[in-house]
């Protein structure tokens, strides 16, 4: 059976159809993942077109997921794709995350990533985790129960930090669309049930220095989110041993 048509069963979600969310989108779309998740709240506006390329001029005003699911549609019918206009909150992200196999994080917001990151846990999904900031991209995917998580990354001052987002300082779209595809191909390498590259390491890009980098990040043995992922049954795919 080929790796595309083993694809076919296997889901992901899209959590922000923007910057980040609409190359992963289309890299998953591409390589044969059969179900596609987009869950976005917003509308496009004529300044998103730069970075965010599943959107195209007619469509300014529309909801992201509708414009992002055309564009799937014509990439590939073959695909199924959810349409979820809603903003990911404490309070839905459990329902939201539950039918997909990895989570693609598009966010623009240090809180729904925490969010995300733990609702991950409780449910033993797996997650990729990006952000981009003008010049500068970082992703880091977190396997449940096998790795550092997003609170270990940040601590727990971290935690209850508040920054700019891209709306507010701006985003080279080259950025974005470089850590975006990264997601993608990592968020396939747990799809296949291969070992992520970008687990328990911080991928870092610096565009206005030219340079690629990493950061080991180690799991916190007191980290409450990770307590939270121990005592859940991850749902990733493990069949080649890879994990293990």
């Amino acid at each position: 059976m080929s790796g595309k048509s083993a694809l076919a069963r296997t889901s992901a979600l899209i959590v922000g159809v923007g910057g980040l969310g609409c190359p992963a989108a289309l890299a998953l779309a591409a390589s044969g993942v059969g179900r596609v998740g987009l869950a976005d709240h917003d509308v496009v506006t004529l300044d998103n077109l730069a970075r965010q390329i599943l959107h195209r001029t007619e469509d300014v005003g529309r909801l992201k997921v509708d414009s992002g699911a055309d564009s799937i549609f014509r990439l590939s019918a073959e695909v199924a794709v959810d349409k979820i206009p809603q903003k990911l909150t404490r309070e839905n992200v459990a329902r939201i995350i539950a039918p997909y196999d990895v989570i693609v994080d598009g966010s623009d917001n240090l809180a729904t990533k925490l969010a995300l990151n733990e609702a991950c846990a409780e449910a033993g999904r797996p997650w990729v985790m990006g952000g981009v900031l003008r010049f500068f991209g970082q992703m880091m995917t977190i396997l449940p129960g096998h790795s550092a998580c997003l609170r270990c990354l940040v601590g727990e001052e971290g935690a209850g930090a508040r920054g700019l987002d891209c709306g507010d300082a701006g985003v080279f779209g080259a950025v974005a669309g470089f850590v975006g595809m990264a997601q993608a191909a990592d968020a396939l390498r747990v799809l296949e049930g291969f070992e992520p590259v970008w687990s328990n390491r911080l991928m870092t890009a610096d565009f206005r220095a030219n340079a690629v980098g990493s950061v080991d990040v180690a799991q916190d043995p007191d980290c409450p989110v990770c307590a939270l992922a121990a005592r859940g049954q991850a749902k990733f795919p493990m069949k080649r041993g890879a994990l293990a």
